[in-house]
Order: C-alpha cells, then structure tokens, then sequence
C-alpha cells in the first residue's frame, strides 16, 4: 500500500479541517506531506477557527495557529495514494494556482482517494469534472457544484457524501465520518480487538 498523502493547505484555512487529517492520518501511519504552493518546506501558513453559532447566517471566524509546511510542492503527484482538501478561506486564492490545479485534476483523471472538507471542494470545481458526481460542500459553495454539473447533497454538518472515490462533507464537524470512508478507498481496515 502506497501510504503517502497530500493535502494542500494555505494562510487561513480551517485550523480544525488542517491538523486534524493532518494528525489523524499520520497516526495511522500515514505519511502526510502537508505543501502550499509560493510556500517552501518549514514556513508556516496562518489558520483559522471557523465556528457556528444559532441564528447567525454563516459562521463566525477568528485567527487559529500556525502550521508548519512540512513538504515542498511536488513536481510528481503521482507518488501520493490520496488527496485531503480542507476548508477555510484558503481555497479560493489556491486554485489560482496552475500548479494546484494540475495537481487536483491528475487526482481526479486517476480516480484516487480525495476529501474534500467544506470550502475545500472549491479546488474540485475549479479544475471540473464532476458532472452526474453526488458532493456536498459548505453550502455558500453549493452553486459552484452544480455549475460544474455536480449534483449537491444536502447532508448535516457531521454528515459526509461519498461518490466513487470522492469524500465530502460540508464541515468539520463530519471529520470522523469524512476520515472514515477516505481510509477505507485508501484500503486500511481499523477493526478492535
């Protein structure tokens, strides 16, 4: 089993939906090199906590942590099983990266692994592709799925949408269940004993 990851973050994706796959997946043994293009490995991109409150019309934001880039934007993606896309602010200034985007469609035309967490699916729609796929997504972001000829679920906030070999949910509250089914298309089994 190839057992490296990429996730792509940037200054102020959702600190939860950046170190949690983040920590998640490295303690399955996972490698999980965590690159921001214009950012080499040890800088560091701002986060931040994106949270939800009742009666407001979206969520509230306030300055998360630091985390540091631990990889350099690969020239070959092809080395890496699976694909994490968080949320946040970050991918609506990420997919104005060629480089980004030619990483996120080799993971498409190769049906890899991907999840795509929240304002992460923005990196899915940018590069197309996902005419007749069922996602979900935050849902200020629901407009940009079917744009793209995808079909919008939608789900609660700790739900998750699985198409193939996509992941999505629309939060980070859905962390658990997004996590779940992403290791499962990466073939890991986690049973108790």
């Amino acid at each position: 089993m190839n057992s490296k990851i990429l996730m792509i973050v940037g200054d102020y994706g959702e600190d939860l939906e950046i170190y949690f796959p983040f920590q998640a997946l490295t303690l399955l043994g996972f490698q999980v090199d965590a690159v921001c293009p214009q950012k080499k490995k040890q800088d560091k991109v701002k986060t931040a906590v994106h949270d939800f409150r009742d009666g407001d019309q979206t969520y509230m934001e306030s300055r998360g942590h630091d985390f540091t880039i631990n990889a350099d934007f690969p020239q070959d993606p092809s080395q890496y099983a699976g694909l994490v896309l968080p949320g946040g602010r970050a991918p609506e200034y990420l997919r104005l990266h060629d480089e980004v985007l030619v990483v996120v469609e080799h993971f498409l035309k190769e049906k890899k692994p991907i999840v795509a967490v929240c304002h992460g699916i923005q990196l899915l729609t940018a590069v197309g592709g996902l005419e007749g796929k069922k996602l979900t997504c935050y849902p200020a972001c629901k407009f940009e799925v079917t744009k793209q000829g995808g079909v919008y679920e939608k789900v609660g906030y700790d739900e998750v949408v699985v198409d193939g070999n996509i992941v999505t949910s629309p939060a980070w509250p859905g962390h658990a269940n997004a996590f779940r089914e992403f290791v499962k298309l990466l073939g890991v089994t986690i049973t108790h004993k």
